[in-house]
């Protein structure tokens, strides 16, 4: 996980839903203590004439449920430890199964997995708020879906479809035989669905703005398809005659646009930056930030920009895990978008659906392994006896030592 700072309570909850409301209706002692009702009001609307929009919808109404606190405990036996997914800002992810007729029976039911707030006051209960109104209205292939949520007394709880292969910072630095290195078309897959989840939400009339995209946020299903969890720092972008908006600083560092770090003005391209930063982590399998490198290269960013604009030095920072099976065209134009999104001016960014069309071309582009060296040198050394030693060329090229590449130090 990254480091996370700020509060998003800098502005009131940009949507709401009847559903919430007849929660409220029946909690009002929370209400009060947590300040002004939800509104009712919708800003959610569809922009023209984009194609990003065919997969998704915005639903009129959430289709979320409203589960009881004791309904969680029995999905999750009681929140027992060995159920535990992960952990970041908000509280823990516990996995549970849902079962009308025998909720609690392990491995029986749809598998779900539940967030436990951890924490109490008002900026939690914005961040559970903001989580169920986007997700609870937006649906889309590369978007988590949220099935439910929780508010009993002091319980806040939010009830997600399970995915199987977890969240791709686990993959990409998670140690541990359960772990499986990622391959290059996975990888690509993998970019392709995240870019198309912010590009729909960047296609809205009233362009939503993810604000925290990084590794850890991206979830995998069965089949490493990606998509987009965690809302609770999602905000409305500018209006068409503002160009920014300015909010408190939030999110974590090493993903957290420059502009938006230095002056809090928060622009929809922040988020291409973000992108950028988790290509490159793909492409290394290095983390945005780590203070255990060595001086100079705790910020991924700062350190490897200069080998992403020269092929031969973009070969020495590849994911060593993927043992050079990956097509070089490929990685050179990877590094070349990389350098792009993360341009240090928002306007001079690629807008998420180029970045899209991009990755589609670039993910047909095939691996195609070349002969080993050992073989291609005996057949040389074939050719050579064949041929009489006075026809020999003198400047026939000597046979090359195979290089190993690594991260460099």
């Amino acid at each position: 996980m990254g480091v996370c700072w700020g509060s998003p309570a800098d502005n009131p909850t940009p949507s709401t839903t009847d559903h919430l409301s007849s929660v409220e209706s029946r909690t009002t002692s929370n209400t009060t203590s947590r300040g002004s009702n939800i509104s009712r009001d919708s800003r959610f609307s569809v922009s023209s004439g984009d194609g990003a929009f065919q997969d998704g919808q915005i639903l009129p109404t959430p289709k979320v449920r409203d589960f009881s606190f004791a309904e969680m405990k029995a999905a999750t036996k009681n929140f027992r430890p060995d159920m535990v997914l992960g952990e970041g800002g908000f509280g823990k992810v516990f996995k549970g199964w849902l079962d009308e007729k025998a909720v609690g029976k392990s491995g029986s039911g749809t598998p779900i997995a539940v967030k436990k707030l951890n924490s109490e006051g008002w900026q939690g209960f914005e961040e559970w708020k903001s989580e169920v109104n986007f997700l609870g209205r937006l649906s889309h292939p590369h978007l988590v879906k949220l099935l439910g949520y929780c508010w009993e007394d002091k319980e806040l709880l939010l009830v997600y479809e399970f995915m199987q292969k977890g969240s791709l910072e686990n993959h990409l630095f998670g140690r541990g035989s359960v772990v499986q290195s990622l391959d290059w078309n996975i990888r690509i897959k993998i970019a392709v669905g995240a870019a198309k989840g912010l590009s729909f939400l960047h296609s809205l009339d009233k362009k939503v703005i993810y604000r925290d995209f990084k590794a850890s946020n991206i979830l995998l299903d069965g089949s490493y398809t990606a998509k987009l969890s965690d809302f609770g720092l999602a905000k409305f972008g500018p209006s068409a005659s503002q160009s920014h908006v300015t909010t408190r600083v939030m999110g974590t560092y090493g993903y957290a646009a420059p502009e938006y770090v230095a002056t809090g003005h928060l622009y929809v391209k922040s988020d291409v930056y973000g992108f950028g930063v988790v290509l490159v982590e793909l492409l290394t399998g290095l983390r945005a930030l780590d203070t255990n490198r060595p001086s100079g290269q705790h910020s991924l960013v700062d350190w490897i920009k200069p080998y992403l604009s020269n092929r031969r030095k973009l070969k020495s920072i590849m994911d060593h895990r993927l043992e050079g099976k990956y097509p070089s065209k490929a990685a050179v134009q990877v590094a070349q978008l990389a350098l792009k999104c993360l341009e240090s001016e928002p306007k001079y960014r690629p807008s998420m659906k180029e970045v899209v069309h991009i990755l589609e071309q670039i993910k047909s582009i095939n691996y195609n392994p070349k002969e080993p060296r050992k073989c291609a040198a005996r057949q040389t050394t074939r050719r050579h006896h064949q041929q009489p030693l006075h026809q020999r060329s003198p400047l026939a090229p000597k046979h090359e030592t195979k290089r190993a590449y690594s991260n460099p130090p």
